[in-house]
């Protein structure tokens, strides 16, 4: 994988505010597609918060959608599903680094 996209990986996940929140969308996309209703019930929050995360996902290229406007469902990129193993080593080292401090 190239190493922007790595870098791009760190700074939506662990470079900003709100990458725990981003993180968490990715995780729950993962496993089943969903819109962003269902995600800011699932995750208990606010759904413009959903919205804002999913815009900053999906201008990124991480996610995709699909369905019209109201009631998108949102899923993966094929670019981030086929290199998911680094969300999850990202998330493990700055889980590693949180319980250091």
């Amino acid at each position: 994988m190239s190493k922007p996209f790595k870098i791009l990986l760190w700074w939506i996940l662990a470079g900003t505010k709100g990458g725990k929140v981003r993180a968490n969308i990715l995780l729950l996309l993962k496993e089943r597609p969903m819109n962003a209703n269902q995600l800011a019930t699932q995750m208990q929050l606010d759904y413009k918060t959903i919205r804002h995360h999913l815009g900053v996902l999906t201008e990124n290229k991480l996610l995709e959608f699909g369905g019209g406007n109201y009631g998108s469902m949102y899923f993966l990129s094929p670019q981030l599903e086929s290199n998911f193993q680094m969300v999850e080593e990202i998330l493990k080292k700055t889980v590693k680094e949180t319980a250091t401090k």
